[in-house]
């Protein structure tokens, strides 16, 4: 609508600048304050509306499953259920806790924080990215994103895909895992954490030298005002990071489904009696089974009937390429990165695990 009197509102602000001005400079923190209620009265609307929406549809799955279930119930459909179900339940918290980390890092870390703590030079800052995936307690969907957020800040790529590889494997929730379920056996504790953490440098230092920025999409900040820094840029880029990876979960979890009912038993049960051929076969499934690493360890000790070193393979492996993982890397960095990056991450820690394994098991 057209301004009849804009005289009178020009007039008013050249005779009296200092109402408006002096009232920001006395009080600041009135919208500063009012923005944070804001930000936490939408964060609140989306859990109530969330919350709301999966509650409806939970419902109508409760009354309309029964019926579906009964049209389409056969065993191998029960056990696709479950297998997908399992790792979808296994992965969803951890990529909601690792995409937390990448929105709090994008958010509230700045620049300079990572320049100091790594070294410029990326072949130190390799190892050191690397040893420093122990602090951080969760799984390879957690990993994901946070590497991701890490290459945004200026994180060199090398360093990120370093930390990204040794996080789910070295972090102690996992290392304790496996004690317990090893129990009386800290060499296998100790070879885990040797085979990953070695894996895990070496694929850092080949991409800093074999790598190819093309290769790479590097992933970037969500745009939009307000959502670069502070608690508006925390929730736009939690939003973001989690819908964007939760996709590609769901799509790895499928896969590996499919392939725990298409497989049959007996096929597995030949490679049993070679030594090789059985770190072959667990390095493959590792790979299919999409296991958490914080879970990994147990059924590593269920397979009783493979050697040591095979189930260290499956241990090392499993938490570095695996089919959701390869699947959030793609929705992250690109088909062009996942592909060459999963092929030789599976060969650098199968190679690493046998031989740590032949040297301490």
């Amino acid at each position: 609508m057209e301004d009849r009197y804009p005289e009178r509102r020009t007039a008013g602000d050249a005779v009296h600048p200092e109402r408006r001005t002096a009232g920001d400079a006395v009080h600041p923190e009135r919208r500063t304050a009012g923005d944070a209620v804001r930000l936490v009265l939408r964060a609140l609307l989306y859990a109530v509306v969330g919350g709301a929406a999966l509650l409806a549809v939970a419902t109508v799955v409760s009354v309309l499953g029964p019926v579906v279930a009964l049209d389409l119930y056969t065993p191998a459909v029960a056990a696709w259920w479950t297998v997908f179900t399992a790792v979808v339940v296994q992965g969803v918290p951890f990529l909601l806790l690792g995409t937390v980390v990448s929105a709090a890092i994008g958010a509230f870390v700045p620049d300079r924080v990572f320049s100091r703590l790594l070294p410029r030079n990326p072949a130190l800052a390799v190892p050191v990215a690397g040893a420093a995936g122990v602090v951080l307690p969760g799984c390879e969907c957690a990993s994901v994103p946070v590497a991701g957020s890490l290459m945004r800040r200026g994180v060199a790529p090398a360093a990120a895909l370093a930390f990204l590889l040794s996080a789910p494997a070295i972090n102690p929730v996992v290392l304790v895992a496996t004690s317990i379920a090893f129990p009386g056996q800290p060499s296998m504790v100790l070879a885990r954490l040797l085979a990953s953490l070695a894996a895990a440098v070496l694929m850092g230092w080949l991409w800093a030298r074999f790598g190819k920025d093309e290769w790479l999409r590097l992933p970037k900040r969500p745009a939009g005002p307000g959502t670069s820094y502070g608690i508006g840029g925390f929730l736009s880029g939690l939003r973001h990071d989690f819908l964007h990876a939760g996709g590609f979960l769901v799509l790895g979890a499928g896969a590996a489904a499919t392939f725990n009912i298409a497989v049959p038993r007996a096929v597995l049960d030949v490679f049993t009696g070679s030594a090789w051929l059985s770190v072959l076969l667990l390095a493959v499934l590792a790979v299919v089974l999409c296991v958490c690493s914080e879970a990994d360890a147990f059924v590593a000790a269920s397979l009783t009937g493979f050697s040591p070193t095979a189930r260290l393979a499956f241990m090392v492996v499993g938490p570095m390429v695996d089919l959701k993982l390869i699947a959030l890397q793609t929705g992250t960095f690109g088909r062009a990165f996942a592909v060459r990056f999963a092929s030789v991450t599976w060969v650098v820690a199968l190679l690493c695990s046998v031989l740590v394994g032949w040297w301490l098991l």
